[in-house]
């Protein structure tokens, strides 16, 4: 704490906030209580502490609410990028912001995720901009102001924490960081070793129309986008839109000898059709193809497209595949969540 005490400015505490809400790993909220800590002592303004910090969230969501005004979809991708399963963050935010509104404003820099993903949100839904400042200042008020009023209360029992925690926290680095250095380098190595062995199940979109073509046996699974709304959304014909993470979940799954599934996703590099791919192997489903350069490069090389999905029941009924538990379609399964 006492870094942050030397350290902490109104300029720095509007530009730690501010990156903050760009989703930037910047300690605001050690700057706040070192703010309010000032404050006790006399050093800062509380009122200027806090009105400095309602700039900077402000200045921040805003960027973030004419993100989501301008590409919406887009920015939800990014922001639930690095989420376990990225259509359930998106399909919980959405459901959050349109039972609440503008309302989740208020609250929502006190809950991690929701904080990021809700003024694109309101971008999206087409809030008018002043009712999104309105209301995101008073939740910038409210967050500031606790944790500028936990450091202008405490400020002397904070110091003391700071003091003793220093030789904790780096004993604490040496146990903690070492184990996940070595189980971040081996995700790694795995992930590389599954790009690798994967590469061979790849197949071309000139290979994929040519089997479509000559009537194979062979099931496409759209990976795409399914957080969005299944209308108005093309795809290689006959394909069946699934979850990935629903995918990758499957307990039991059996394939006839002569069927092949052909996988697609929106990225070049097809990580995330390869991770449901790696999913199936281990599930014993050696008869799964990636398509490469996914559903852009089938595109890009003019073939035909779909604004219909394939019933999930009829066409694994047809391929005779079994899956357990039962796959279902894109707004079967996103009604369940």
């Amino acid at each position: 704490m006492n870094y942050y005490l030397a350290h902490t400015t109104y300029p720095i505490l509007f530009l730690s906030v501010f990156a903050r809400q760009l989703c930037l790993p910047v300690p605001a909220i050690l700057f706040l209580l070192a703010g309010g800590a000032l404050a006790g002592g006399g050093r800062l303004s509380f009122t200027g502490i806090l009105l400095v910090a309602i700039l900077g969230c402000l200045l921040g969501d805003l960027v973030w609410f004419e993100a989501g005004r301008l590409r919406g979809k887009r920015v939800l991708r990014l922001l639930c990028a690095v989420a376990s399963d990225p259509s359930y963050c998106i399909r919980q935010s959405r459901a959050s912001f349109a039972k609440n509104g503008l309302r989740v404003l208020l609250i929502a820099k006190f809950v991690p995720g929701l904080d990021g993903i809700t003024p694109p949100l309101a971008g999206m839904a087409g809030a008018r901009r002043v009712s999104f400042l309105i209301y995101d200042a008073g939740g910038a008020a409210f967050w500031a102001g606790a944790y500028v009023g936990a450091g202008f209360i405490f400020a002397t029992q904070l110091d003391k924490i700071a003091r003793y925690t220093s030789v904790f926290a780096n004993t604490l680095i040496l146990a903690l960081g070492i184990p996940l250095l070595f189980f971040f380098v081996l995700k790694l190595l795995q992930l590389m070793r599954m790009i690798r062995l994967l590469r061979p199940l790849h197949i071309t979109p000139e290979e994929l129309k040519a089997r479509l073509d000559a009537g194979d046996k062979i099931g496409v699974l759209d990976l795409l986008r399914f957080e969005d709304d299944p209308q108005g959304l093309s795809a290689i014909p006959g394909a069946v839109r699934v979850d990935p993470g629903q995918m990758r979940r499957k307990t039991h799954v059996v394939i006839p000898a002569d069927i092949d599934l052909v996988l697609y996703c929106g990225s070049r590099n097809s990580f995330v059709s390869a991770r449901v791919a790696a999913a199936m192997r281990k599930k014993g489903v050696h008869r799964i193809r990636v398509l490469e350069g996914g559903l852009a490069a089938w595109k890009f090389k003019g073939f035909p497209l779909s604004m219909e999905f394939a019933d999930p029941y009829a066409e694994m009924e047809r391929l005779g595949v079994t899956m357990f538990p039962p796959l279902r379609g894109g707004s079967e399964a996103l009604a369940s969540d």
